[in-house]
């Protein structure tokens, strides 16, 4: 009868091993596509991309505020606790590695009662400890504390994706604000325009060169202006709060006027494909995860060795305190057992099957945020071309419109063409400087989406 025993559990044992197999050799650099040597959508020599993009504006008011942001944001401190968190959960896995050693200790006091000899009382000091360890034979904990691990450390690359996405945030709404306020000005000044277009119209009404149609179209036309400033000033005090929000500032709508708009920057370099994969903090958190998945299967797939295990426990009482520490006092045993699970109802194989699925998800989930970072990326240098040539546009339109307005006021005060025609030119020359503004603060924002989906530094 031992004999089959022993038969028996060497087969499950050999069973086991065989039911184990190793975890896979992950590479970065497997996302289920060819990755070019360049990017497509720029014909520049690859040149590294810069490290502390903050910088390349040369904004020491943009370089304050991203670092107030970085200091003082209540996300960001919510992301920093969430590394903590999954640092001390990897501490925790890693905890079983070691031996538990608890020790509880007692205190009685008791009384003998005796019908003859009346009573008697004494007191009980007591010292009990117990031990348990389970020997890493296979190596089943490493893998769940490396899981862990890995897992703390895709946690923290999401912390540096945080602050590169707040940094981002903060420039995007710094140049939205820059913008909103020059778009304030080009319409206060378009009001002032109108004011004089409507001095003109009345004057000639009175000398009766004109119609009273005329009077009532210049008044709508400046009641238009008057709203549309309104709506320009209304913007920024919503940027400006959102900006304090996430400045960790009570929403004021107090913010200095001194922020500014610059020119469209140069192109940039954006270094090779290849290095994408080491350079995004998503993508380090994603491969990361996939590695942490792999690790938590190996981990799983051990649950069918045999579990060994050291167990020990003893104490002393005593009516005297002093003999707790007298060695000799100790009463003590040591166990050491073999467990190696037999039917449980295919509960290990789930958790089997169930942390299999979730490598699989993993590693998917890595593959498609990879092919998205490439895009992203090609994405914004293609749009960086379309986005000059567009500004070009717009600035020839706006000095074509300016040109225009002025050869219209003259004409309409030798009489040469109506009221309709002036208006529209004041409203082409708004129109015009209003976009040529919003595409130099979309050039920026593109540059900063450009940062964004390098993964650069801060």
């Amino acid at each position: 009868m031992p004999k089959i025993i022993a038969i028996s559990v060497i087969s499950l044992f050999l069973l086991g091993i065989g039911g184990c197999k190793t975890a896979p050799q992950r590479h970065a650099g497997d996302v289920g596509a060819a990755i070019p040597d360049q990017w497509r959508a720029s014909s520049e020599s690859p040149q590294p991309a810069p490290g502390n993009w903050v910088e390349t504006f040369d904004d020491p008011g943009l370089s304050a505020l991203v670092s107030s942001a970085l200091a003082e944001n209540y996300e960001l401190k919510a992301a920093a606790a969430r590394v903590k968190a999954a640092v001390a959960q990897a501490r925790i896995e890693g905890a079983a590695r070691w031996p538990q050693l608890l020790l509880v200790p007692g205190y009685q006091q008791a009384q003998i009662r005796d019908a003859g000899f009346g009573s008697a009382r004494f007191s009980v000091f007591e010292a009990i400890f117990s031990l348990s360890w389970e020997l890493d034979v296979w190596g089943r904990i490493n893998d769940l504390k490396t899981a862990a691990i890995r897992e703390a450390d895709a946690t923290a690359a999401d912390f540096h994706g945080a602050r590169l996405s707040l940094a981002a945030r903060v420039a995007q709404g710094y140049f939205e604000l820059a913008e909103a306020r020059l778009q304030a000005a080009v319409a206060e000044q378009s009001v002032k325009d109108r004011g004089v277009i409507v001095d003109l119209v009345r004057g000639r009404f009175a000398r009766g060169l004109t119609k009273a149609l005329d009077v009532r179209l210049a008044l709508t036309d400046l009641a238009t202006a008057e709203a549309e400033l309104t709506q320009s000033r209304n913007r920024i005090q919503i940027i400006t709060r959102g900006l304090e929000v996430l400045l960790g500032r009570y929403p004021t709508g107090a913010l200095p006027e001194t922020y500014k708009l610059p020119e469209p920057p140069p192109s940039m370099p954006a270094g090779l494909p290849s290095e994408l994969l080491e350079r995004r903090p998503d993508l380090v958190a994603a491969f990361d995860r996939l590695r942490s998945a792999d690790s938590r299967l190996q981990g799983t797939r051990k649950l069918l060795l045999p579990r060994v295990a050291l167990t020990a426990a003893g104490g002393m009482r005593s009516t005297a305190l002093t003999d707790l520490v007298d060695p000799r006092a100790l009463a003590w045993n040591v166990i050491i057992g073999l467990a190696q699970p037999v039917f449980t109802g295919g509960r290990i194989q789930g958790e089997i099957q169930l942390n299999k699925a979730q490598a699989e998800q993993a590693l998917n989930l890595y593959k498609d945020a990879a092919l998205n970072a490439f895009r992203e990326v090609e994405q914004v240098l293609a749009a960086d071309e379309w986005l000059r040539e567009e500004e070009k546009a717009l600035r020839k339109a706006v000095e074509q419109t300016e040109a225009s307005r002025k050869l219209a006021v003259y004409s309409y005060q030798l009489g040469y063409i109506e009221i309709l025609t002036l208006l529209d030119s004041y409203r082409s020359t708004l129109i015009a400087q209003s976009a040529h503004l919003s595409v130099k603060r979309q050039l920026l924002s593109n540059r900063i989406n450009l940062f964004l989906a390098l993964g650069g530094g801060i």
